[in-house]
């Protein structure tokens, strides 16, 4: 019998001074069973970067062609694919031809690091694509509960979640940037 995805119920409230954006999301994730709680939250903190209400989860591990994250346009054009992990360079690539915007958030501390440096070149060619490394993702994980509601203040890039557990900050690394 196949494992069955466990449903997290999270409410989440952004304070994006950067881009103006301030919401209340109610969000329903579901974890795939291979997955860590440091990879559902990596892919909450993407939507908190990207928050718009076109802004929807995919299918992301459970169906390869489609992201984590994405957004399209009334038409059904795909502006925004965000990925989450450390993907082949080749699944980038075919990314950037689907849709307008291709994020790629990357965590994992070192091995991340590795990636990058394997895929610097590549990513740099590519004009649609932005890739943010996430350095610290251990308390991220941390704060994962089935019920959690967690709120995000962003600044100058910087973040601050705070939630019943505490609070604590997140520096993303934006290694490339799309050009617009």
């Amino acid at each position: 019998m196949a494992l069955k995805s466990t449903i997290y119920k999270i409410d989440v409230n952004i304070a994006d001074m950067d881009r103006h954006y301030y919401q209340q999301h109610q969000l329903t994730l579901a974890k795939h069973p291979s997955e860590t709680d440091e990879r559902l939250m990596v892919r909450l903190l993407a939507f908190v970067l990207y928050a718009d209400e076109a802004l929807l989860f995919g299918k992301g591990l459970s169906e390869d062609d489609e992201p984590d994250l994405w957004q399209k346009d009334l038409t059904g054009a795909i502006e925004r694919w965000i990925g989450v992990g450390l993907p082949d360079e080749r699944e980038i690539r075919k990314a950037c031809g689907r849709a307008a915007h291709v994020v790629q958030i990357l965590y994992g501390g070192r091995t991340a690091e590795m990636w990058w440096t394997q895929n610097q070149k590549a990513m740099l060619k590519l004009e649609n694509v932005t890739v943010i490394n996430l350095p610290e993702t251990e308390q991220l994980a941390a704060a994962a509960t089935r019920g959690l509601t967690i709120s995000f203040t962003i600044q100058d890039r910087q973040m601050l979640a705070s939630y019943d557990g505490g609070s604590f900050e997140i520096q993303p690394q934006w290694l490339k940037e799309a050009r617009e």
